[in-house]
């Protein structure tokens, strides 16, 4: 890791005073430069609506957003600011506004002696991802003296046919090995992980499986509401906002075949497999919610209906729980959890895996109770995992006590670096392993679109919980007494 070249490069934002650029790319930019793995000389271009501001004033607006991420306590952000900022206003982002782009882009490099290598980053929002895309190739853009590459932030489309439109109109001017559409989760280092403790690890590997393991859980919950997200998650809703892009990369990572090599086609290539290898979704294989009123940390929060923002009658779903099988040799009979949502009990995101219970007791007719083995991998916060596995307690009778083996990252390595660095540099070091290809989006909409066309109604539940009561009802084929593990 980080260990791979970066040339030197100009480095295009549009959307360059968007939240995006302010609390996660910035940030993240800064601290790989502090940390040389941006390579040589290296110039970011900032682009934005805002026709007020030129370089010395966004290099000011940087240095704050620095300072309110906790980066400034010394004078090497100013400097940085100075030496690599510069800024370009959109205007009306018309031809005119793209020719002018290539004439400073041009300008830039001739001044820093660049080379030609070019990255465009779409921090925008989705509906200007077309005439940002259409703009730059027109403009002839999409190819210079040396690499350029374009990055789309997600959601890629809002259903299969944006999806399908979108893809054939990036293909019109990218190839499809300079695209590199991005999910944050898989900047992750404990989702990169999950290929490396399958594959790396004969014990684990040998049990993936579905005579082994009875079924798998992924949650992915937040405490927060939609905050100042109203105007974009009201039209959105979490399947499209998470369970179409971050929960579905956990799925094919955990369900995914051995790839031939530790590549990017390959590893997208098993993954595709396993979205298309799932069964279609039937109404009783979901669930959606919406959060009701409730209290956080001892005070009052409103329903869903009732934040800024949102209408009064709005039927946008804020949990979305899941039940899905992949019906392949490895996976056939095994139902996978999904859930996710807004306003539930903690911040989490985890994996369970739950193996199969002995087919035998052999502690009859004592009445204790054996709990399955698990395997259960934390993805944030408190990065690691738990095998957790029954112990005889220590007492006259025959009783049965779950324990566990844990690891954790931070006892290991000490605090891992942010998602968004190992994704910009695996863009700036030309490696697309952790980013969607086009048919990968595609067969995620094709799960989906189904669902988002006969939407179901949405039930309440009480912020603070872990949703509606009624996702208890997708575990009535596993059996009686299985429900949500969360550990």
């Amino acid at each position: 890791m980080f260990e791979k070249n970066v040339d030197p490069h100009l480095f295009v934002v549009f959307g360059a005073t968007g939240d995006l650029m302010r609390r996660k790319l910035l940030p993240a930019l800064y601290r790989m430069a502090n940390k040389n793995h941006l390579g040589g000389e290296f110039k970011i271009l900032g682009v934005a609506r805002d026709n007020d501001l030129n370089d010395r004033s966004y290099r000011d607006w940087a240095r704050e957003a620095l300072h309110t991420a906790g980066l400034c306590d010394d004078d090497t952000p100013h400097l940085w600011c100075d030496s690599c900022l510069h800024y370009l206003p959109l205007g009306d982002g018309d031809a005119g506004f793209f020719r002018a782009l290539g004439d400073r882009m041009t300008k830039l490099e001739q001044t820093h002696r660049l080379p030609g290598n070019r990255t465009f980053y779409l921090a925008l929002p989705p509906r200007a991802f077309p005439t940002t895309i259409q703009g730059l190739g027109e403009a002839g853009l999409n190819h210079g003296s040396g690499h350029t590459r374009i990055v789309i932030e997600k959601p890629f489309g809002r259903d299969l046919a944006q999806a399908e439109s979108l893809n054939k109109l990036v293909h019109r001017f990218f190839d499809e090995s300079q695209i590199y559409r991005i999910d944050h989760y898989l900047g992750k280092e404990t989702v990169q992980n999950l290929l490396v403790f399958r594959f790396a690890n004969t014990m684990f590997e040998s049990v993936w499986n579905r005579d082994r393991i009875e079924s798998v859980q992924i949650t992915a919950a937040e405490p927060l509401g939609v905050g100042t997200r109203a105007g974009y998650y009201d039209k959105a809703g979490a399947l499209r906002d998470m369970v179409q892009n971050h929960l579905t990369q956990l799925l094919t990572l955990t369900a995914m075949e051995v790839p031939a090599a530790f590549d990017a086609n390959a590893i997208r290539d098993e993954k595709v497999k396993v979205l298309r290898s799932i069964d279609p979704v039937l109404p009783e294989d979901i669930i959606f919610g919406q959060y009701a009123a409730g209290d956080e940390e001892g005070r009052p929060v409103p329903a869903y209906r009732n934040e800024e923002g949102i209408a009064e009658d709005s039927e946008t779903e804020t949990f979305v729980g899941l039940r899905f099988h992949v019906n392949n040799w490895r996976w056939q009979g095994v139902p996978f959890y999904l859930r996710t949502g807004k306003r539930l009990e903690r911040h989490l995101t985890q994996i369970t895996v739950s193996f199969r219970s002995p087919p035998v007791s052999l502690f009859q007719p004592h009445t204790c109770q054996i709990n399955a083995n698990a395997l259960v991998l934390t993805l944030q916060p408190d990065e690691g995992f738990d095998l957790c596995f029954e112990v005889k307690s220590p007492k006259d009778e025959v009783m049965m006590q779950t324990e566990s083996l844990h690891f954790r990252y931070a006892e290991a390595f000490g605090p891992l670096h942010d998602g968004y660095e190992t994704l910009l540099y695996d863009v700036l070091s030309n490696d697309q392993t952790l980013f969607v290809r086009a048919d990968e989006v595609e067969a995620s909409w094709r799960l989906y679109d189904p669902i988002l066309a006969d939407r179901p109604a949405a039930y309440p539940y009480a912020s603070g919980t872990w949703g509606p009561d009624e996702t208890q009802r997708l575990f009535k084929e596993t059996g009686p007494g299985h429900q949500w593990m969360i550990r």
